[in-house]
């Protein structure tokens, strides 16, 4: 029926489709969601220092500063009466 000429030809444009496929679902789906999470990792590790580094401020008026300063950079609104940060 065939040659192996031909089936050796459909095997290769086979193994072609199906990298492309492959790399095209890496490109879409798998790398951008790896890099978020990544990210996300990130963020967690560097808010868990910066409550750490709260906590080990002398006094209250030092952590007030602190948070505002921290509350400001992050483009939020920080509420003196309050003590609190918000968006």
């Amino acid at each position: 029926m065939f040659s192996r000429s031909s089936l050796a030809a459909s095997a290769v444009v086979g193994g072609i489709l199906v990298f492309t496929g492959m790399q095209t679902v890496n490109a879409l789906w798998i790398i951008p969601e790896a890099r978020e999470e990544g990210r996300k990792l990130e963020r967690e590790e560097r808010d868990s220092a910066t409550n750490k580094a709260i906590g080990e401020l002398r006094d209250e008026a030092d952590r007030a500063r602190f948070n505002r300063r921290l509350c400001i950079e992050r483009g939020r609104l920080y509420v003196n009466a309050t003590g609190l940060c918000v968006e």
